[in-house]
Protein backbone atom coordinates (compact mmCIF):
# COMPACT_ATOMS: atom_id res chain seq x y z
CA UNK A 1 0.00 0.00 0.00
CA UNK A 2 1.35 3.81 -0.73
CA UNK A 3 2.03 5.94 1.90
CA UNK A 4 2.49 9.81 2.24
CA UNK A 5 6.18 11.04 2.58
CA UNK A 6 5.76 14.52 1.90
CA UNK A 7 2.85 17.44 2.39
CA UNK A 8 2.48 20.19 1.42
CA UNK A 9 -0.94 22.80 2.33
CA UNK A 10 -1.67 25.15 0.08
CA UNK A 11 -5.22 26.19 1.94
CA UNK A 12 -8.00 25.08 4.06
CA UNK A 13 -9.51 23.62 0.65
CA UNK A 14 -6.31 21.97 -1.20
CA UNK A 15 -2.89 20.65 -0.48
CA UNK A 16 -0.21 18.62 -2.47
CA UNK A 17 1.20 15.35 -1.25
CA UNK A 18 3.83 12.65 -2.21
CA UNK A 19 3.60 8.96 -1.74
CA UNK A 20 6.31 6.11 -2.00
CA UNK A 21 5.44 4.69 -4.93
CA UNK A 22 6.00 8.22 -6.80
CA UNK A 23 7.77 10.81 -7.69
CA UNK A 24 5.52 13.46 -8.67
CA UNK A 25 2.94 15.27 -6.47
CA UNK A 26 -0.83 14.77 -6.17
CA UNK A 27 -3.45 17.08 -5.38
CA UNK A 28 -6.32 16.58 -2.90
CA UNK A 29 -8.94 19.01 -2.86
CA UNK A 30 -12.48 19.25 -1.69
CA UNK A 31 -14.81 21.61 -3.73
CA UNK A 32 -17.59 24.40 -3.10
CA UNK A 33 -20.66 22.15 -1.73
CA UNK A 34 -18.61 18.84 -2.19
CA UNK A 35 -18.53 16.70 0.56
CA UNK A 36 -16.18 14.33 -0.66
CA UNK A 37 -12.11 15.29 -1.17
CA UNK A 38 -11.10 14.64 -4.83
CA UNK A 39 -7.21 13.74 -5.79
CA UNK A 40 -5.66 14.18 -8.48
CA UNK A 41 -1.95 14.00 -10.16
CA UNK A 42 -0.42 16.83 -10.80
CA UNK A 43 2.61 15.56 -12.94
CA UNK A 44 5.11 17.35 -11.87
CA UNK A 45 8.21 16.53 -9.81
CA UNK A 46 9.06 20.58 -8.72
CA UNK A 47 7.07 21.50 -5.94
CA UNK A 48 6.72 25.05 -7.01
CA UNK A 49 5.36 23.72 -10.51
CA UNK A 50 3.21 21.12 -8.33
CA UNK A 51 1.62 24.00 -6.42
CA UNK A 52 0.44 26.05 -9.84
CA UNK A 53 -0.66 22.45 -11.58
CA UNK A 54 -2.54 22.22 -8.17
CA UNK A 55 -4.63 25.76 -8.30
CA UNK A 56 -5.01 24.73 -12.44
CA UNK A 57 -6.73 21.20 -11.21
CA UNK A 58 -8.45 22.96 -8.62
CA UNK A 59 -10.46 25.66 -11.06
CA UNK A 60 -10.90 23.25 -13.92
CA UNK A 61 -12.67 21.18 -11.32
CA UNK A 62 -14.69 23.70 -9.70
CA UNK A 63 -16.23 24.58 -13.22
CA UNK A 64 -16.89 21.68 -13.87
CA UNK A 65 -18.69 20.99 -10.65
CA UNK A 66 -20.64 24.43 -11.06
CA UNK A 67 -21.99 22.84 -14.31
CA UNK A 68 -22.79 19.50 -13.32
CA UNK A 69 -19.88 17.90 -15.84
CA UNK A 70 -17.25 16.25 -13.17
CA UNK A 71 -16.60 13.24 -13.00
CA UNK A 72 -15.96 11.67 -9.66
CA UNK A 73 -13.71 8.55 -9.07
CA UNK A 74 -13.49 6.40 -7.28
CA UNK A 75 -10.50 4.14 -5.32
CA UNK A 76 -9.10 1.17 -7.27
CA UNK A 77 -10.24 -1.00 -4.56
CA UNK A 78 -13.83 0.04 -4.88
CA UNK A 79 -14.25 -0.81 -8.43
CA UNK A 80 -12.21 -4.16 -8.41
CA UNK A 81 -14.13 -5.36 -5.65
CA UNK A 82 -17.15 -4.65 -7.75
CA UNK A 83 -15.50 -6.72 -10.83
CA UNK A 84 -14.74 -9.42 -8.66
CA UNK A 85 -18.64 -9.50 -7.58
CA UNK A 86 -19.54 -9.32 -11.00
CA UNK A 87 -17.39 -12.19 -12.65
CA UNK A 88 -17.96 -14.74 -9.29
CA UNK A 89 -21.82 -14.14 -9.91
CA UNK A 90 -20.95 -15.21 -12.85
CA UNK A 91 -19.22 -18.11 -12.60
CA UNK A 92 -21.86 -19.33 -10.19
CA UNK A 93 -24.70 -19.47 -12.20
CA UNK A 94 -22.50 -21.56 -15.33
CA UNK A 95 -22.10 -18.19 -17.55
CA UNK A 96 -18.64 -17.41 -16.75
CA UNK A 97 -15.60 -18.32 -18.26
CA UNK A 98 -12.40 -20.73 -16.62
CA UNK A 99 -10.36 -17.53 -17.27
CA UNK A 100 -12.62 -15.43 -15.04
CA UNK A 101 -10.87 -17.00 -11.90
CA UNK A 102 -7.25 -16.08 -12.97
CA UNK A 103 -8.14 -12.89 -13.44
CA UNK A 104 -10.01 -12.95 -9.85
CA UNK A 105 -6.38 -13.81 -8.47
CA UNK A 106 -4.70 -11.54 -10.38
CA UNK A 107 -6.90 -8.72 -8.70
CA UNK A 108 -6.47 -10.51 -5.24
CA UNK A 109 -2.79 -11.05 -4.97
CA UNK A 110 -1.66 -8.21 -7.23
CA UNK A 111 -3.39 -5.18 -7.96
CA UNK A 112 -5.48 -5.05 -5.05
CA UNK A 113 -2.81 -5.08 -2.59
CA UNK A 114 -1.06 -2.31 -4.77
CA UNK A 115 -2.81 -0.07 -6.22
CA UNK A 116 -5.35 -0.69 -2.75
CA UNK A 117 -6.91 3.08 -1.92
CA UNK A 118 -5.40 4.84 -4.88
CA UNK A 119 -8.45 6.93 -7.32
CA UNK A 120 -8.60 5.01 -10.11
CA UNK A 121 -7.94 8.32 -12.24
CA UNK A 122 -4.24 8.52 -10.87
CA UNK A 123 -3.37 5.34 -12.22
CA UNK A 124 -1.24 6.93 -14.74
CA UNK A 125 1.83 5.76 -16.93
CA UNK A 126 4.46 6.25 -14.33
CA UNK A 127 1.90 4.58 -11.76
CA UNK A 128 1.92 1.51 -13.94
CA UNK A 129 5.70 0.77 -14.97
CA UNK A 130 5.89 1.09 -10.72
CA UNK A 131 3.67 -1.33 -10.26
CA UNK A 132 5.27 -3.89 -13.04
CA UNK A 133 8.38 -3.12 -11.10
CA UNK A 134 6.74 -4.21 -7.58
CA UNK A 135 5.18 -6.88 -9.41
CA UNK A 136 8.56 -8.53 -10.80
CA UNK A 137 9.68 -8.57 -7.18
CA UNK A 138 6.89 -10.01 -5.87
CA UNK A 139 7.34 -13.12 -8.08
CA UNK A 140 10.82 -12.96 -8.23
CA UNK A 141 11.23 -13.34 -11.77
CA UNK A 142 10.11 -11.49 -15.33
CA UNK A 143 6.43 -12.71 -15.46
CA UNK A 144 5.73 -14.78 -18.43
CA UNK A 145 3.65 -13.41 -21.84
CA UNK A 146 0.64 -15.36 -20.52
CA UNK A 147 0.77 -13.97 -17.06
CA UNK A 148 1.00 -10.62 -18.62
CA UNK A 149 -2.47 -10.72 -20.78
CA UNK A 150 -3.83 -12.36 -17.75
CA UNK A 151 -2.97 -9.21 -15.61
CA UNK A 152 -3.89 -7.04 -18.12
CA UNK A 153 -7.01 -8.47 -19.39
CA UNK A 154 -7.86 -8.45 -15.47
CA UNK A 155 -7.11 -4.47 -15.51
CA UNK A 156 -9.09 -3.52 -18.22
CA UNK A 157 -11.99 -5.27 -16.80
CA UNK A 158 -11.59 -2.58 -13.48
CA UNK A 159 -10.62 0.18 -16.15
CA UNK A 160 -14.13 -1.18 -18.24
CA UNK A 161 -15.79 -0.76 -15.35
CA UNK A 162 -15.01 2.99 -13.85
CA UNK A 163 -15.28 4.09 -17.26
CA UNK A 164 -19.34 2.70 -17.63
CA UNK A 165 -19.84 4.11 -14.11
CA UNK A 166 -18.34 7.72 -15.63
CA UNK A 167 -15.88 7.25 -12.43
CA UNK A 168 -13.02 7.97 -15.41
CA UNK A 169 -13.06 8.77 -19.10
CA UNK A 170 -11.49 6.68 -21.52
CA UNK A 171 -8.68 9.00 -22.15
CA UNK A 172 -7.64 8.55 -18.94
CA UNK A 173 -6.71 4.72 -19.21
CA UNK A 174 -3.55 4.21 -19.49
CA UNK A 175 -1.09 1.43 -21.78
CA UNK A 176 -1.05 -2.27 -20.77
CA UNK A 177 1.92 -4.34 -22.57
CA UNK A 178 2.07 -7.99 -22.55
CA UNK A 179 5.82 -7.25 -22.47
CA UNK A 180 6.14 -5.54 -19.38
CA UNK A 181 6.93 -1.96 -20.97
CA UNK A 182 5.27 1.29 -20.95
CA UNK A 183 4.07 3.00 -23.68
CA UNK A 184 6.04 5.60 -24.91
CA UNK A 185 4.66 9.41 -25.42
CA UNK A 186 5.62 11.40 -29.08
CA UNK A 187 7.36 13.86 -28.75
CA UNK A 188 6.14 16.63 -30.87
CA UNK A 189 5.89 20.26 -31.51
CA UNK A 190 3.21 23.13 -30.59
CA UNK A 191 2.07 25.75 -33.08
CA UNK A 192 4.60 28.27 -31.33
CA UNK A 193 7.17 25.67 -31.27
CA UNK A 194 6.76 24.80 -35.00
CA UNK A 195 6.41 27.93 -36.05
CA UNK A 196 9.98 28.63 -34.12
CA UNK A 197 11.50 25.94 -36.22
CA UNK A 198 10.44 27.13 -39.81
CA UNK A 199 11.93 31.15 -38.14
CA UNK A 200 15.47 29.25 -36.86
CA UNK A 201 15.51 27.36 -40.67
CA UNK A 202 15.10 30.59 -42.41
CA UNK A 203 17.17 32.47 -40.32
CA UNK A 204 19.89 29.65 -40.98
CA UNK A 205 19.34 29.52 -44.52
CA UNK A 206 20.37 33.48 -44.52
CA UNK A 207 23.34 33.21 -42.55
CA UNK A 208 24.46 29.60 -44.76
CA UNK A 209 28.21 30.10 -45.25
CA UNK A 210 28.24 27.74 -48.41
CA UNK A 211 25.91 27.81 -51.48
CA UNK A 212 25.21 24.04 -50.71
CA UNK A 213 24.55 24.64 -47.28
CA UNK A 214 22.36 27.32 -47.97
CA UNK A 215 20.55 24.94 -50.47
CA UNK A 216 19.94 22.71 -48.20
CA UNK A 217 18.40 24.51 -45.26
CA UNK A 218 16.44 26.02 -48.23
CA UNK A 219 15.14 22.42 -48.86
CA UNK A 220 14.38 22.02 -45.22
CA UNK A 221 12.25 24.39 -44.66
CA UNK A 222 10.04 22.72 -47.46
CA UNK A 223 10.50 19.07 -46.34
CA UNK A 224 9.04 20.29 -42.81
CA UNK A 225 6.11 22.13 -44.75
CA UNK A 226 5.11 18.83 -46.23
CA UNK A 227 5.97 16.56 -43.71
CA UNK A 228 3.80 18.19 -40.78
CA UNK A 229 1.05 18.55 -43.09
CA UNK A 230 0.85 15.11 -44.42
CA UNK A 231 2.33 13.34 -41.84
CA UNK A 232 4.00 10.76 -44.28
CA UNK A 233 7.14 9.53 -42.54
CA UNK A 234 9.92 11.20 -42.69
CA UNK A 235 12.71 8.77 -44.31
CA UNK A 236 11.99 6.76 -46.63
CA UNK A 237 8.56 7.75 -47.53
CA UNK A 238 9.42 11.18 -47.93
CA UNK A 239 12.65 10.82 -50.19
CA UNK A 240 11.04 8.96 -51.85
CA UNK A 241 8.01 11.14 -53.49
CA UNK A 242 8.49 12.36 -57.14
CA UNK A 243 6.90 15.24 -58.99
CA UNK A 244 4.70 12.13 -60.60
CA UNK A 245 3.50 11.01 -57.12
CA UNK A 246 1.60 14.34 -56.59
CA UNK A 247 -1.68 14.88 -57.52
CA UNK A 248 -3.76 17.64 -57.96
CA UNK A 249 -7.92 18.30 -57.70
CA UNK A 250 -9.38 21.72 -58.64
CA UNK A 251 -12.11 23.89 -58.33
CA UNK A 252 -12.48 27.56 -59.71
CA UNK A 253 -10.00 29.14 -56.66
CA UNK A 254 -9.79 26.31 -54.52
CA UNK A 255 -7.28 23.42 -54.92
CA UNK A 256 -6.52 20.21 -53.11
CA UNK A 257 -3.31 17.86 -53.22
CA UNK A 258 -2.64 14.37 -52.84
CA UNK A 259 1.01 12.07 -53.02
CA UNK A 260 0.91 8.46 -53.48
CA UNK A 261 3.22 6.95 -50.72
CA UNK A 262 4.78 4.26 -52.78
CA UNK A 263 7.77 3.07 -50.82
CA UNK A 264 8.08 3.48 -47.34
CA UNK A 265 7.65 0.79 -43.56
CA UNK A 266 4.29 -0.34 -44.17
CA UNK A 267 3.92 -0.16 -48.79
CA UNK A 268 5.61 -3.60 -48.99
CA UNK A 269 2.04 -5.13 -47.13
CA UNK A 270 -0.27 -2.25 -48.27
CA UNK A 271 0.97 -1.14 -51.48
CA UNK A 272 0.89 2.74 -52.44
CA UNK A 273 -0.88 4.72 -49.97
CA UNK A 274 -2.41 8.13 -51.29
CA UNK A 275 -2.52 10.63 -48.88
CA UNK A 276 -4.17 13.82 -48.58
CA UNK A 277 -2.38 17.24 -47.68
CA UNK A 278 -3.82 20.03 -45.63
CA UNK A 279 -3.94 23.18 -47.40
CA UNK A 280 -0.54 24.73 -45.80
CA UNK A 281 1.48 22.75 -48.67
CA UNK A 282 0.63 25.13 -50.88
CA UNK A 283 3.43 27.39 -50.30
CA UNK A 284 6.10 24.57 -49.90
CA UNK A 285 4.97 23.16 -53.30
CA UNK A 286 5.18 26.74 -54.90
CA UNK A 287 8.75 27.20 -54.04
CA UNK A 288 9.78 24.02 -55.16
CA UNK A 289 7.90 24.44 -58.63
CA UNK A 290 9.78 27.71 -58.83
CA UNK A 291 13.39 26.05 -58.28
CA UNK A 292 12.56 23.09 -60.68
CA UNK A 293 11.06 24.56 -63.50
CA UNK A 294 12.20 21.94 -66.23
CA UNK A 295 10.97 19.02 -63.63
CA UNK A 296 10.08 15.94 -64.56
CA UNK A 297 7.26 13.38 -63.24
CA UNK A 298 10.28 10.62 -62.18
CA UNK A 299 12.54 13.33 -60.91
CA UNK A 300 12.44 13.07 -56.82
CA UNK A 301 10.58 16.11 -55.37
CA UNK A 302 13.40 16.96 -52.80
CA UNK A 303 16.50 17.61 -54.79
CA UNK A 304 19.09 20.25 -54.27
CA UNK A 305 20.02 22.59 -57.60
CA UNK A 306 22.11 19.94 -59.25
CA UNK A 307 19.40 17.19 -59.21
CA UNK A 308 21.14 15.23 -56.45
CA UNK A 309 19.73 14.47 -53.36
CA UNK A 310 21.30 15.01 -49.86
CA UNK A 311 21.63 13.05 -46.57
CA UNK A 312 22.00 16.00 -44.95
CA UNK A 313 18.42 17.31 -43.78
CA UNK A 314 18.40 15.45 -40.31
CA UNK A 315 21.51 17.04 -39.05
CA UNK A 316 20.51 20.72 -40.33
CA UNK A 317 17.31 19.88 -38.27
CA UNK A 318 18.71 19.31 -35.36
CA UNK A 319 21.26 22.29 -35.19
CA UNK A 320 17.88 24.21 -36.11
CA UNK A 321 16.59 22.72 -33.09
CA UNK A 322 19.84 23.18 -30.36
CA UNK A 323 20.07 26.54 -31.77
CA UNK A 324 16.78 27.15 -30.53
CA UNK A 325 16.22 24.98 -27.22
CA UNK A 326 13.93 22.89 -28.68
CA UNK A 327 15.60 19.76 -28.79
CA UNK A 328 14.75 18.45 -25.84
CA UNK A 329 10.61 18.00 -24.74
CA UNK A 330 9.15 16.42 -22.29
CA UNK A 331 8.45 13.22 -23.79
CA UNK A 332 12.03 12.97 -25.06
CA UNK A 333 14.62 14.43 -27.53
CA UNK A 334 12.90 15.80 -31.02
CA UNK A 335 13.94 14.67 -34.95
CA UNK A 336 12.49 14.69 -37.71
CA UNK A 337 10.43 12.22 -37.10
CA UNK A 338 8.85 14.56 -34.78
CA UNK A 339 6.94 16.90 -37.39
CA UNK A 340 4.80 13.02 -38.24
CA UNK A 341 3.98 13.46 -34.72
CA UNK A 342 3.05 17.11 -34.86
CA UNK A 343 0.60 15.59 -37.40
CA UNK A 344 -0.93 13.21 -35.52
CA UNK A 345 -1.46 15.33 -32.69
CA UNK A 346 -2.84 18.23 -34.15
CA UNK A 347 -4.93 16.19 -36.08
CA UNK A 348 -6.49 14.64 -32.64
CA UNK A 349 -6.50 17.86 -30.55
CA UNK A 350 -8.77 18.90 -33.86
CA UNK A 351 -10.96 16.08 -33.18
CA UNK A 352 -10.39 14.07 -36.33
CA UNK A 353 -11.62 10.40 -36.48
CA UNK A 354 -8.72 7.42 -35.07
CA UNK A 355 -9.92 5.68 -38.25
CA UNK A 356 -9.19 8.28 -40.51
CA UNK A 357 -5.74 8.66 -38.99
CA UNK A 358 -5.03 5.20 -39.01
CA UNK A 359 -5.64 5.24 -43.23
CA UNK A 360 -4.00 8.63 -43.63
CA UNK A 361 -0.79 7.61 -41.93
CA UNK A 362 -0.53 4.00 -42.66
CA UNK A 363 -0.44 3.21 -39.01
CA UNK A 364 -2.46 1.28 -36.33
CA UNK A 365 -5.55 2.08 -34.22
CA UNK A 366 -3.09 0.54 -31.47
CA UNK A 367 -0.29 2.03 -32.10
CA UNK A 368 -2.78 5.79 -32.31
CA UNK A 369 -3.42 4.73 -28.20
CA UNK A 370 -0.49 3.69 -27.06
CA UNK A 371 1.55 6.60 -28.15
CA UNK A 372 -0.75 9.69 -28.35
CA UNK A 373 -3.66 8.68 -25.63
CA UNK A 374 -1.82 11.58 -23.32
CA UNK A 375 -3.93 14.06 -25.91
CA UNK A 376 -7.25 13.06 -25.61
CA UNK A 377 -8.97 14.93 -22.97
CA UNK A 378 -8.40 18.43 -24.62
CA UNK A 379 -10.46 16.62 -27.39
CA UNK A 380 -13.18 16.99 -24.85
CA UNK A 381 -12.09 20.49 -23.23
CA UNK A 382 -15.63 22.09 -23.97
CA UNK A 383 -17.32 19.06 -22.28
CA UNK A 384 -15.19 18.20 -19.57
CA UNK A 385 -15.21 21.85 -18.42
CA UNK A 386 -18.95 22.95 -19.30
CA UNK A 387 -17.43 26.37 -20.44
CA UNK A 388 -17.32 26.92 -24.54
CA UNK A 389 -15.70 29.85 -26.15
CA UNK A 390 -16.83 31.53 -28.35
CA UNK A 391 -14.80 32.39 -31.54
CA UNK A 392 -13.91 36.38 -32.54
CA UNK A 393 -14.62 36.74 -35.69
CA UNK A 394 -14.26 40.49 -37.26
CA UNK A 395 -16.06 41.08 -39.92
CA UNK A 396 -14.15 41.76 -42.90
CA UNK A 397 -13.55 45.36 -44.29
CA UNK A 398 -14.07 46.31 -47.93
CA UNK A 399 -10.87 46.56 -48.22
CA UNK A 400 -10.18 42.54 -47.22
CA UNK A 401 -12.93 41.42 -49.41
CA UNK A 402 -11.49 43.57 -52.14
CA UNK A 403 -8.03 42.01 -51.72
CA UNK A 404 -9.41 38.19 -51.40
CA UNK A 405 -11.84 38.52 -54.88
CA UNK A 406 -8.25 39.51 -56.34
CA UNK A 407 -6.15 36.77 -55.11
CA UNK A 408 -9.09 34.46 -55.57
CA UNK A 409 -9.06 35.49 -59.21
CA UNK A 410 -5.96 34.80 -58.93
CA UNK A 411 -5.12 31.49 -57.58
CA UNK A 412 -8.16 30.52 -60.28
CA UNK A 413 -6.51 31.25 -62.68
CA UNK A 414 -3.01 29.61 -61.56
CA UNK A 415 -4.88 26.70 -60.59
CA UNK A 416 -6.01 25.84 -63.95
CA UNK A 417 -2.34 26.30 -65.50
CA UNK A 418 -1.23 23.96 -62.83
CA UNK A 419 -4.27 21.46 -64.07
CA UNK A 420 -3.07 21.91 -67.32
CA UNK A 421 0.57 21.37 -66.49
CA UNK A 422 -0.63 18.24 -64.99
CA UNK A 423 -2.65 16.53 -67.82
CA UNK A 424 0.47 17.47 -70.17
CA UNK A 425 3.76 16.06 -68.53
CA UNK A 426 2.10 14.24 -66.02
CA UNK A 427 2.93 16.63 -63.06
CA UNK A 428 2.05 19.80 -61.81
Amino acid sequence: MAKQIARYDINDTLYIFKQDNSERWYARFILTNHKKWLCKSTKKKDRDEAIAMAHRIFLEHEIRHENNTLVQSKRFRDVADRVIEKLEYQLEHGGGKRTQKDYIRALENYHIPYFDRTFITSIDQEAITKFCAWREKQLKRVPASSTLLTHNAAMQLVFKEAIEQKWMIAAQVPVLSSRGESGTRRAAFSDEEYDAVLEGIYESERNAHSEKTRQIRELLYDYCEIAVNTGIRPGTEMENITWGDIEIRTQKNKIQFFINVRKGKTTKYTGTRKVVCRKDVIGAIKRLRERFPTRLPSQKLFRLANGETTPQLGKAFEKVLQSNNLKDSPRGPRTLYSLRHTYITWQLLAGENTDIIVAQCGTSAAMIEQHYSHVKPEMFANSLSGVTFDKDIDAPSKAMIATREKYAKSDEKLFKEWEAEYKKRGCI
